[in-house]
């Protein structure tokens, strides 16, 4: 599946996940993330309702295109479709507007 990261140590039970923490950002920023490129998109998922705030949950390497002006869709990297083959048939044709893009969840 899509190679993702979450860097909450435990559960918690309410959510299952815990927010991240200053602390834990500086760390994938640092390491992590350090390698990608300067151009790399980052991509903030709205919530559920598509307004309000939430913490940070968790991320993914991805890629990104526009659908309207300031809302687009997710996609796998081609390396990921190319290696499950099961994923790659279960989605449309990735737009060739798609490009690289850090994808950053919200905990709600």
């Amino acid at each position: 599946m899509p190679k993702s990261g979450s860097a909450e140590p435990e559960p918690q039970e309410d959510h299952g996940y815990q927010p991240l923490t200053l602390d834990v950002l500086r760390q994938l920023v640092g390491n992590e993330w350090a390698s990608l490129p300067g151009e790399t998109l980052v991509v903030l998922s709205r919530d559920a309702d598509g307004n309000g705030y939430s913490p940070f949950r968790t991320y993914a390497h991805a890629r990104y295109s526009p659908t309207h002006e300031l809302t687009g869709e997710v996609y796998p990297l081609e390396s990921e479709l190319a290696e499950y083959a099961d994923v790659r048939d279960l989605l449309p044709k990735v737009p060739d507007s798609a490009r690289a893009a850090l994808v950053l969840y919200p905990l709600g």
